[in-house]
Parts: structure tokens; sequence; C-alpha cells
């Protein structure tokens, strides 16, 4: 398994830190309003990544924390007079309705920051021993940036001339990427945070402190990791937009507590334009989960979910991405596609007399077909590539079934390829193979179609037709015959 490290900026063979169990972490949400399409885009590519893992034997076990007390979700709680948990709770619920949507395996633990205040005080109170960190006289404690002399490693900054001045200090939570700062871990609070605030103890320079605080951002995903698997982790994943300065300032963090390397692999998903252009409110271009499902409301959908999961595979994890309503469109068409196979390969095992083996030539043509998908899925998860497999496969099977070539030991093995391709890729419903019993007064409406459309009475015909869809049924017409599913 190749990994591109963005550590190294190299690609490399994966080698976990433990045979019992590889420990992945991801950044979650910050819980003030919908997850947008660049995040989901971002949280497709981490399944992906764990869905792969596992596929290859990996035992993963995942955490992500849940961003619920920083400066937005402070300001807009506010706004909205709502209490901080209940407003985050909500959104937070939102987001788990809108990753489950897209097939994404929720992580095995999912953290809400605010449960992590003992730990964030504990490593604070370990930096503050150490010197790397000190309180200022705006009574925030600050991580000292140049006592963390590994500081430039992740984001490749030149300690040197990136223009540090031993009094540049940022105690807001973002701030801009080409600002090295002393960043703040614990925030001194003010009015306008109103009752969002943590009275905890302190041991500075041997004397207690106790004052109204907050965390600051960074230091949210250092507790989070050290309380679900300590000093070390295997993966650590997100966009590339957070490189710097939050995953850089995680790294200071953990590793001035632990004096061990925080995580082996660093993975990072690249930029989503929209149209070409910056994703932005002001550019019209700003899109959520909600807004594609009110411009699709006449898609079904399960179809729309996976085909907009189909979107954001069809081009390599750490490139940029290019979000078109067209391509949206194009997938649903290839997701129609391919539940339409879905359904012709169970009709076929169905109907099929043909009870012969699998043929020596089918299975080797199978085996090269896995041999394929296997290689590009370890080759740094490029799915593009997998996908590419899936869609031969896609034509050698259509081919097969319109000339009757296959038996029905082929036809089952056929259905097992598709199970093993969407282990990883998520975006086949099995499920729609499966019908309840038609009612006999639908049957009747088909026969009486299919009797007028024989006695060219086509008037009928289609008014029969359109009262089946308005029933949910929809006529599939074959050369061997018609047949209704429901829609």
């Amino acid at each position: 398994m190749l990994i591109n490290n963005t550590k190294t900026r190299k690609i490399e063979e994966f080698k976990p830190l433990s045979s019992r169990e590889v420990k992945v972490y991801y950044c979650g949400p910050t819980v003030y309003n919908y997850a947008h399409i660049w995040n989901l885009r971002t949280f497709i590519f981490e399944d992906i990544v764990v869905r792969t893992l596992r596929f290859l034997g990996y035992n993963v076990k995942t955490v992500m924390n849940i961003t619920d007390v920083d400066d937005k979700t402070i300001r807009d709680s506010i706004a909205a007079w709502e209490d901080l948990i209940s407003f985050t709770q909500k959104y937070t619920k939102i987001f788990i309705e809108d990753i489950k949507k897209l097939n994404i395996i929720p992580a095995d633990d999912i953290v809400p920051v605010t449960t992590l205040i003992p730990e964030m005080v504990r490593m604070i109170q370990t930096m503050i021993n150490r010197k790397n960190a000190y309180l200022w006289e705006d009574w925030s404690i600050y991580f000292d940036v140049k006592t963390f002399k590994k500081y430039w490693n992740l984001a490749w900054i030149d300690m040197c001339n990136c223009g540090l001045q031993h009094w540049a200090r940022v105690n807001s939570d973002e701030y801009d990427k080409e600002n090295v700062a002393d960043f703040v871990l614990w925030k001194a609070w003010k009015e306008s945070d109103w009752e969002n605030f943590w009275n905890e103890k302190f041991t500075i320079n041997g004397n207690e402190v106790i004052l109204k605080w907050r965390p600051g951002w960074h230091i949210e995903c250092s507790a989070c990791n050290m309380k679900y698997f300590g000093a070390q982790i295997d993966i650590h994943m997100w966009g590339v937009d957070l490189i710097f300065p939050h995953h850089q300032n995680e790294i200071a963090q953990s590793e001035s507590c632990t004096r061990k390397e925080f995580s082996k692999y660093w993975l990072h998903s690249g930029h989503l334009m929209v149209d070409g252009k910056k994703m932005a409110k002001s550019a019209n271009n700003f899109y959520r989960l909600k807004d594609l499902e009110e411009k699709y409301i006449d898609i079904k959908p399960s179809v729309l979910y996976r085909a907009i999961r189909l979107s954001f595979m069809n081009a390599k994890y750490n490139s940029e991405v290019n979000f078109t309503f067209d391509k949206i469109e194009s997938n649903i068409t290839v997701i129609n596609s391919i539940d339409e196979l879905i359904k012709n390969i169970n009709r076929e095992i169905e109907n099929s007399d043909n009870l012969a083996i699998v043929s020596r030539d089918f299975r080797e043509t199978m085996q090269d077909y896995i041999h394929e998908y296997m290689y590009h899925l370890e080759d740094d998860f490029n799915i593009p590539e997998c996908l590419a497999v899936m869609h031969n496969f896609i034509k050698f099977l259509n081919t097969g079934i319109r000339e009757k070539l296959f038996s029905v030991s082929e036809l089952n093995s056929a259905l097992d390829m598709f199970k093993t391709f969407n282990q990883v890729l998520g975006i086949i419903d099995f499920d729609i193979v499966v019908f309840d019993e038609i009612p006999s007064e639908i049957l009747s409406k088909l026969e009486e179609r299919n009797t007028a459309k024989k006695s060219k009475n086509f008037e009928l015909a289609d008014k029969l037709r359109d009262e089946l869809i308005s029933l949910w049924y929809k006529i599939v017409d074959t050369r061997d015959g018609s047949f209704l599913e429901k829609i």
C-alpha cells in the first residue's frame, strides 16, 4: 500500500505503528451551520481511505472530533439566542444525517470537544511546565512557537525567513495562512462570549491562576487524540486548507507534551472549485447538501446521493475538483445505468436455464479485473482508475448479457464482483432488486396496456403507462417481454 505523505512530500509504503490496530483521526466539522459540499467532499475522501484500509484487512480504529466551541459557534449561537450546547447539537445531528445519506461510514468515536476540557487543561499545564507555553498580559495562554524546533516540518515553513517576531501573537481561532505567530491555547473570557467559559486552574511560575477561559481551536484536536489514541497515531486526515496553521499547530502541541512523533502519515484532499471559481456565498456558488436536494427534488434521493458521492470520486483525492451541475447530472445517469445493470443481472439469474459452472475464461477475466482494481487501490487510493476498471467490467457484462453468454453461476459471480468493488466505492444499491409483491390490479393494468400496444392503440397504451407511473410503477420493455418495476 502506497501513500502520498504530506509530511515528507513523498510516496511511501504504508507501515502501521502496530500490527494490532491502525489509528486514524480526522478533523470533524465546526457545527455552527450546515456542512458545505467542500466539507462533504473531504469526508468522502476520508471514507474512501478508511474503507480501503479495512478492505485490505487492516483493523482500523477511527476518531473524529466535533468542534462545538470556537469563535464561530459562540458568535452564531448568541446571534440565534440559543445556548451553545443546544445550538451545536442541532447542527451536529444534521451533519451526521448528511454523511449517512452519502454512505459515509461514521467514525467509531465522534467526540464533541466540550467533553475534552480536562484533557486540554492537562496538556496546556504540561506545555507551561516545559516552557512551551506562557500566560500573556491579556490573560490568555499562548504556545511559544520558537520553542518547537520542528515547527516547519508539515507546512514546510522556513522559520529563518518567515518574519516571526517575538511579540507576534494570534488570539483568533483561525488566521491568515502566512501569519506565523504564537497561537492561543486557552482564551481569556470577554463579555461577547456571554456564558461560554470554564473556570480552570493552572500553575504558572509557582502560582495558581483561576480565570474564566475557553479553549483555542488547535488544542481541541490534540486533546481528542490524546484521550482516544494516546501519544501516537498512524494517519491524520483533512483538506489541504488545514495544513497550516491548524495541523502544524497540532503537531507542535502534541509533540511538546509527548516528545514522540504525533502522526506517522498525513493525508490531505485538494481544493473544491465550483464552476471554476472558489466557492463563496458572495459568488452565489455556495452549496450544501440540502441545496442539491432542493434542486433535484424530482430525482430519487438514493440515486442523487450516490451521484454526488461519485462526482467527488472521479478525481484523485489530492487534486483540485471542479464541481458543476452538469457533472452531477451526468453521474445521475451513470448511477441509473448501474442500477439497471444490477436489475438485469438478477432478471437473467431468475429466468436463465443455463446452469453451467463458471468457465475458465470467465474466471480468468474476473481475476484480471480484480487484480487491476487492487493495483490502483493500493496506489495511493487511486479511485478514478478503480472506477475505470469498474466501467470496463460493466461494458463486459452488458455485452455478455445482451448476447446471452453467461450462466447463472457466472452472473452470481458478477454480482459478487460488484459487492467487492462496493466495499470501497459505496455507490451501488443492491436493495433495488428487492420488491414487494405487485398487486393484482396493477398487473391487470400492465396486461391491458400490453394488449393496447399490440393492437396499435398507442393513445390508450400511453394513458395506461402514465397511470402506472402515477401509482409508482415503471414499465420496462425488453425483447423477452414487459414487466413492472417499483419507482
